[in-house]
């Protein structure tokens, strides 16, 4: 399934972590590929409450934390820079779909 949110389609998701060497590509293309499965899933269910979405995000974000002993494996980590580019881009995501959420309310079970 393809993203149809104009605002979503072409965006960049995690663009300055592949713009950083410090982040192997493969993780990086794997915390890409549960943001772009969770726009995905918000557009398949369309939730209507805050609840709904959070626990979509919710989901991706536990996602992305068992990728955390994986970067660590791979001599990186999830660190301030990889969190901030993260919670902006979970931030991004559920304001083009409508939802104004604090984002620590929106990636609340992160271990990163």
């Amino acid at each position: 399934m393809a993203i149809t949110n104009e605002n979503l389609s072409s965006y960049s998701f995690v663009k300055e972590m592949y713009e950083d060497d410090y982040f192997p590509t493969f993780l990086v293309d794997k915390c890409r590929n549960i943001l772009i499965a969770l726009c995905e899933e918000i557009e398949r269910v369309n939730p209507a409450k805050d609840s709904d979405l959070l626990e979509l995000t919710h989901a991706a974000t536990e996602e992305i934390n068992e990728l955390v002993s994986e970067f660590e494996d791979n001599d990186s980590e999830l660190e301030t820079n990889a969190r901030e580019i993260l919670a902006a881009d979970f931030d991004f995501i559920v304001k083009a779909y409508g939802f104004d959420l604090d984002i620590e309310e929106v990636i609340a079970p992160r271990d990163w």
